[in-house]
């Protein structure tokens, strides 16, 4: 008989706790975000759409080697590589991503191509407002993935202006 009183006090010590935990939590004060009117406010390791990363002069970070694509689980990024010349440098390295897409219709954002990539060249933003009723809308290119050139940094000439002596 004497299990029988054990148990039920245990059990009674049971809910007793967690009645305490309820009632702890609905004492405290509610945190509502008024997020149409005020913007979000993220964890530092939240996950939105992915940024082309540059450097400290304006070139773009990545340099094409297909790391991220071959992490991905859900196979959503799409690269084309091209060289860079002497005439027309766009990353630091031989190669740069020539197109870049990323087709949010299938990410999972996962953050493997994150970890995956060498140079640091693509990690996760901060935007999360990319819903659509298009699918096909979802396919983010190179040019919307890039973040910004860095003030006092001159972006790549991608088209050299030519001096011609007429």
């Amino acid at each position: 008989m004497p299990n029988k009183i054990e148990e039920i006090l245990e059990t009674a010590a049971a809910i007793a706790k967690g009645m305490s935990v309820t009632f702890r939590e609905m004492m405290s004060p509610t945190v509502t975000e008024n997020y149409p009117d005020e913007p979000p406010k993220f964890e530092e390791r939240f996950r939105g759409v992915h940024v082309l990363q540059r450097d400290e002069s304006g070139l773009e970070k990545c340099v094409a080697c297909f790391l991220c694509a071959a992490a991905c689980p859900a196979q959503c990024i799409y690269i084309e590589a091209s060289e860079n010349t002497d005439m027309v440098r766009i990353s630091g390295g031989e190669r740069f991503a020539q197109t870049y897409n990323i087709d949010y219709s299938r990410c999972i954002f996962c953050g493997y191509c994150v970890e995956a990539c060498p140079t640091d060249a693509v990690t996760h933003g901060h935007g999360f407002e990319i819903a659509s009723f298009n699918t096909s809308t979802l396919v983010y290119r190179k040019e919307q993935l890039l973040a910004p050139v860095p003030p006092g940094a001159r972006p790549p000439e991608i088209f050299p202006e030519t001096t011609s002596a007429h």
